[in-house]
């Protein structure tokens, strides 16, 4: 059976050694370049914003579609 003491040790002792990133993400975050926080990213973050919105935008016309389906009487056949 493992120890659970011994085991949080363990990872205690992992965990410290991680460098923190938290510093070097304050600065470039809150330096003023005239960027928008959700481009200040760099590349990854410039193309998953522009997935997000083209994403939205599908799904928006989808249930307007879905939407004006619903409300257009029903022909009879």
């Amino acid at each position: 059976m493992i120890d659970p003491q011994h085991l949080w040790g363990h990872l205690a002792e992992v965990f410290s050694r991680l460098r923190n990133k938290v510093p070097e993400a304050q600065k470039l975050f809150q330096e003023d370049n005239g960027l928008p926080v959700h481009i200040k990213g760099g590349t990854s973050d410039v193309m998953l914003y522009r997935a997000t919105m083209i994403l939205s935008g599908i799904g928006t016309c989808y249930s307007l579609y879905w939407l004006l389906l619903a409300a257009a009487p029903q022909k009879n056949a």
